[in-house]
């Protein structure tokens, strides 16, 4: 091909740099530029094309010889590719990659220089001569290389040099700074982006060109380093400037999509693992090769725990690439061993030492996306800790007993296992603490009740006594907490801490005594605050995915409620976002199932499935409004039992049809909330609501559960606390945003309307300790009479059937094995059954033998199956009739059995001990152990993947500071 003459309608520039004063010796070099064509399925491949064409023809030195390498069988690009003009066209794999591409052309090259270039590489008029004088005025340079701009803005930097740290990570010196000029004085790197690089024919030669191994990543760093290692320098110039797209036909594509993404992780990884073995020293290579899988694995704990869990698959694919990839590794390094001159301390200044590293990584400014910055939080000066202290000070006022109580009993109250063994048994699959051999998964919640009693280790049991103590300063820190996502206000972030905190239903859990009610209530505000970023953050998406488990733990019922705002906010992320975060939201919910899928399998299995929907715990019927009209509209008022919140106790006689007219406040105030500015938030909080309301008037009056005889409905109060969190959220909205936000008076008298009604509500459930009112006791620390509890602290396998007399005739019975009943150690495996398995046929037969003085043998047989004790438990206060004739007949029936040692009289009950040698509780199959094994470490995993990603990180918090705490548009004026 003749060489080419300057164009005399080209336009033409000044040139202002050294490059361009370069002796008309430099403008005789022939130059041959290469261009490598893949196309992508992208309709702009062959825009990008036919601009950088044009920008060639265009150059005020133009190239002296064009190929055009054309990967895959593109016919629209194949014609323009023809069209060009180009010396010569070659065709190659549509797989082929930029450095396979190009050796393909090599063959072809004749000239003084190559130019490497790709489909989206559009250079500016002057940028090849200004690489040319470059490259004229060094000859020790190997190759020089330009500053490369954004294709559609050229005052943002896409590359200007690279270099790497210690351990091989690759570093962009300038990638995606604004371009000021203030890299232009650089010129010695250690390499750079392989696009748009000009480079000695011979030193091409000579190094062999580029290195297929690399996966398309740090192409121009690795031929920069054996340039170096060879003896030549790599040059900058920062004059000649390159547009790119970022198509990925020659370095990195755009990280645009997410599959993008992934292949650059990929990409960079295989990079840089194969430099590593490839400039290691012998001697350390097989180490390196041995640590790949091992690293492997300590950088998906790494990637976890910087919120990048999308790198973990790549990381993985990477380091297996690359361990049998031996072929590639020794070609790298024999090519290496012939080319090197220096020794590799000569390339130590031009590396990132660890210092400048850190420095670049924190170099982040703290602004807010769309120009805001993230306002303080105002725990201390907002008043949020006054209002801690005051609820603090509120509760030891309320509950003032509780101080000197060392075990919380009444209700649904029992003790806690006296060992953290104990505990995590408890919430392991495997032999149950109740039944007479009853084996399979535990209950989520044993597993949210061993974190709470593990925070006692000394005492578990104090564990749920301070929790009591601490429920209402906790709620009141939840509740703020949760109102910064809500406002700014410091005034209304108290209103909505004060209001969760006197929540009806959560006072009313407090005082019957129901534990899954009252960490339900405390958790929901947290889960909340975590959910409402889990789209934009892998931070929210880890700790609302734990919350979310332990939510659906305590309160199952909750559970289609929280699936209906789970795939809403997918939905909207779809529609909203284009997609991005919905792998987070995704993520929400794999500890949830990972935590309760054993026991779904066995609910489905053994066709309990309702039972799923049970309150966890201890089965109690404890007083709920009932399923009629009266009962929801009390519902809807928030209040879940018929006492109107306490008030028919505090005023006997007075009137009380104006108790939920109280709620009235604060459902206006929600209604309003989608007619403010910020009416997407308000129509939120209004679906949060319904759900929580849809709840509660579709579970009570639904028995799914068991109390010996008596079915238990389930709790509503769970669906309400949902719905008053949507409530105050959009009484807050309404308040934040208004609909007259300028009136301030109307806004101070409506917060006022608010608090005074919550406080009035609330007074009741404050004053039943003081008014004897609650059902809370003082302990006890057992179940079980203190001779039982003594030998089951020595062994945990002794076992006790309890024989309880009914109201309507017959006698209840179920086999406690150790000290005590636990609440960790209730299953709903036995409290919903509807049919009766084997098992309970056997314990029917049993207390039926044992109450009736004819049946014989039946003391030999509880003690070949492990039961040492019977107690005859009293039945429900006040005894009825036939439960008394029952009692006086059991008892008459045990002691005339010889086999049996009457303890005696207990506050548990009359207690009776097995003569005969009582055998072991049958052990656990191996097949059980094996389960038990296999579902603890799944769940492990999934539960230290879900810590990992709720733990903050510096590169977390940064993120954080750039996006507003509010959640949703906010209306700003006054604040």
């Amino acid at each position: 091909m003749p060489a080419a003459t300057p164009d005399p309608t080209a336009p033409s520039r000044a040139f202002t740099s050294p490059a361009a004063t370069a002796p008309a010796a430099a403008m005789s070099r022939r130059v041959h530029a290469l261009v490598v064509v893949r196309p992508d399925g992208r309709a702009p491949a062959a825009f990008h094309l036919k601009r950088t064409l044009a920008a060639l023809t265009e150059q005020s030195r133009r190239p002296d010889a064009l190929t055009i390498v054309v990967c895959g069988g593109d016919d629209r690009l194949a014609e323009i590719a023809d069209a060009a003009g180009a010396a010569s066209v070659v065709k190659a794999p549509a797989s082929a990659s930029f450095a396979a591409a190009v050796a393909l052309a090599s063959p072809s090259i004749d000239g003084d220089a190559v130019w490497l270039l790709a489909q989206d590489t559009a250079p500016e008029p002057d940028a090849l001569a200004r690489l040319i004088g470059a490259l004229e005025l060094s000859p020790s340079v190997g190759f020089v290389a330009p500053k490369l701009v954004r294709w559609d803005d050229r005052s943002e930097i896409v590359s200007l040099g690279a270099a790497m740290t210690r351990f091989g990570r690759a570093i962009g010196l300038a990638d995606g700074e604004l371009d000021q000029g203030q890299h232009d004085a650089r010129e010695d790197v250690l390499g750079a982006d392989v696009r748009g690089i000009l480079v000695r024919p011979e030193v091409w030669r000579e190094l062999g060109g580029l290195d297929r191994g690399l996966a398309g990543a740090d192409e121009g760093l690795d031929l920069g380093v054996r340039a170096r290692l060879a003896g030549a320098r790599v040059t900058l110039v920062p004059s000649a400037l390159v547009a790119v797209a970022g198509d990925g036909a020659a370095g990195l594509p755009a990280p645009i999509t997410p599959q993008r993404r992934r292949r650059i992780a990929y990409a960079e990884r295989v990079a840089q693992l194969h430099r590593r073995l490839a400039y290691a020293p012998a001697a350390a290579v097989p180490f390196h090769w041995l640590s790949l899988l091992p690293l492997a694995l300590w950088r998906t704990v790494v990637d976890l725990v910087r919120k990048h869990p999308v790198r973990i698959a790549p990381e993985w694919a990477a380091a297996v690439v690359v361990m049998v990839r031996l072929i590639s590794v020794g070609r790298a390094r024999r090519r290496i061993s012939l080319t090197k001159r220096v020794p590799w301390t000569q390339l130590v200044p031009l590396r990132i030492s660890h210092s400048d590293l850190r420095e670049r990584l924190d170099d982040d400014p703290e602004v807010a996306l769309g120009g805001h910055r993230r306002s303080d939080l105002r725990f201390f000066s907002g008043g949020g800790a006054w209002l801690v202290l005051g609820a603090l000070v509120v509760s030891i006022a309320a509950f003032p007993a509780l101080l000197a109580w060392p075990v919380l009993g009444g209700g649904a109250l029992q003790p806690l296992s006296e060992t953290l063994a104990g505990l995590w048994n408890d919430a392991a699959y495997g032999q149950r603490a109740l039944g007479l051999d009853t084996v399979g998964p535990a209950d989520p919640f044993a597993a949210v009740i061993a974190v709470l009693g593990s925070l006692a280790p000394w005492d578990p049991s104090r564990a749920l006594v301070l929790l009591w103590i601490l429920a209402l300063p906790l709620a009141a820190l939840g509740g703020w907490f949760a109102a910064t996502r809500v406002t700014e206000r410091s005034v209304l972030r108290l209103l909505g801490g004060a209001a969760w905190a006197l929540a009806p239903t959560f006072l009313i859990a407090l005082t019957q005594g129901r534990p899954t009610a009252v960490i339900l209530h405390l958790l929901l505000p947290w889960l909340f605050l975590a959910a409402s970023v889990a789209h934009r953050s892998w931070s929210g998406a880890g700790a609302a995915s734990i919350l979310l488990a332990a939510v659906i733990a305590t309160a199952p019922s909750l559970a289609p409620a929280l699936v209906v705002l789970w795939a809403a906010a997918i939905l909207l992320a779809v529609a909203l976002r284009a997609g991005r975060g919905v792998a987070r939201l995704i993520w929400t919910v794999i500890p949830a199932i990972a935590l309760s899928l054993p026991l779904a399998w066995n609910a489905v299995t053994n066709d309990r499935a309702w039972g799923l929907l049970a309150d966890p715990g201890v089965s109690w019927a404890g007083p709920q409004v009932a399923p009629d009209a009266a009962g929801r509209g009390l519902l809807a008022a928030g209040i879940p039992t018929p006492d109107l919140a306490g008030w028919t106790t505090l005023l006997p006689e007075g009137p009380t049809w104006w108790v939920p007219l109280l709620a009235a406040p604060l459902a206006l105030l929600a209604l309003a909330a989608p007619l403010t500015q910020r009416w997407a938030v308000g129509t939120g909080f209004l679906l949060i609501t319904a759900l929580g309301l849809a709840t509660a008037f579709a579970a009570v009056g639904i028995s799914v559960a068991f109390a010996e005889s008596v079915s238990v409905p389930i709790w509503p109060g769970a669906g309400l606390s949902l719905a008053w969190l949507g409530v105050i959220g959009g009484a807050l909205v309404a308040l934040d945003a208004g609909l007259a936000p300028r009136v301030a008076l109307v806004r101070g008298l409506a917060a006022v309307a608010v608090f005074a009604a919550v406080v009035v509500l609330a007074m009741p459930s404050l004053t039943a300790m003081a008014r004897q009112t609650t059902s809370l006791t003082n302990g006890p620390a057992s179940t079980l009479p203190a001779f039982v509890a003594a030998q089951g602290r020595d062994d945990v396998d002794v076992g006790t059937i309890v024989l309880t007399p009914q109201a309507s005739s017959g006698v209840s019975a179920r086999v406690v094995w150790g000290e005590s009943e636990t609440i960790g150690g209730q299953t709903t495996m036995l409290s919903t059954r509807t049919s009766p398995t084997p098992q309970d046929a056997e314990v029917a037969e049993l207390a039926a033998d044992l109450v009736t003085s004819s049946a014989e043998d039946v003391v030999a047989v509880l003690a070949d199956l492990g039961v040492g004790f019977i107690l005859l438990a009293p039945s429900t206060a006040p005894e009825s009739d036939e439960a008394r004739a029952m009692r006086l007949s059991a008892t008459t029936a045990l002691n005339q059995r010889d086999a049996l040692d009457s303890v005696g009289d207990t506050a548990k009950g009359e207690l009776w001990r097995v003569i005969d040698e009582v055998a072991p509780r049958p052990e656990e199959p191996a097949s059980v152990l094996t389960w038990a094994r296999l579902i603890a470490l799944g769940q492990l995993i999934v539960l230290g993947i879900a810590l990992l990603l709720a733990v903050p990180t510096s590169a977390s918090r940064r993120a954080a500071r750039r996006t507003p705490r509010v959640v949703g548009p906010h209306w700003q004026e006054g604040r």
